[in-house]
């Protein structure tokens, strides 16, 4: 990990003396697993290890106005605490507020973690950095609540819902569905199942873009 921002600063100045440093923007990913603590989204906190490279990470893409790239899993939080996570708020279809934070009210799951990274990068400084989600979905077989309708139902509200943004930063959120293709080539279980096609190209589902 230490070698990440300097490998994303080598980018840059690579990008800035071809002229492109304007047109593309230089970031990295991380995982949930980065975040500590996400319960209430206010208390959204990086563990001590991640903070230790997310701070300067962080102060690097705020300076270039880069987002930060997050990988955010709803279905595992269900998945492993099925028995205090709601199926409904963790597939956009509560119909109510769940988590009450303050002044903000969350009824469904991936805002509330959306929202916890940004409490996390405000505790580093990173105030002004934009997250984009740049995994998330729903798997259709291999697991707990894994269906096909559960799948549809979560990637379909998704699209509907990054329209509106979140209770911390309304608006909209840029956020990219996992996977385009089930890769039946990995270990049995969840794993082969979060495309929106088989491999064979054959729909799992249909999904509407908007």
């Amino acid at each position: 990990m230490q070698f990440v921002l300097p490998a994303m600063a080598n980018v840059r100045y690579a990008l800035f003396s071809a002229g492109l440093h304007s047109k593309i923007k230089v970031s990295t990913s991380v995982s949930q697993a980065v975040l500590g603590a996400s319960y209430p989204p206010s208390a959204g906190a990086f563990t001590s290890e991640a903070d230790s490279f997310l701070g300067p990470i962080a102060r690097f893409l705020e300076g270039h106005r880069a987002p930060l790239l997050v990988n955010l899993y709803p279905y595992f939080a269900y998945a492993g605490n099925a028995a205090k996570v709601p199926l409904d708020y963790a597939l956009f279809t509560s119909q109510g507020s769940v988590v009450f934070d303050g002044k903000l009210n969350y009824s469904n799951l991936f805002d509330a973690m959306v929202d916890s990274v940004y409490s996390a990068l405000e505790k580093i400084g990173g105030e002004m950095v934009e997250v984009v989600v740049s995994e998330t979905g729903w798997p259709s077989a291999g697991g707990a609540a894994t269906s096909i309708r559960n799948a549809q139902t979560y990637n379909t509200n998704l699209i509907k819902h990054v329209q509106q943004g979140s209770p911390k930063r309304p608006g909209k959120i840029e956020a990219y569905i996992f996977a385009m293709f089930n890769e039946n080539q990995k270990s049995a279980g969840v794993e082969q199942s979060w495309g929106l096609f088989y491999p064979n190209k054959v729909p799992v589902y249909p999904v509407e873009f908007l």
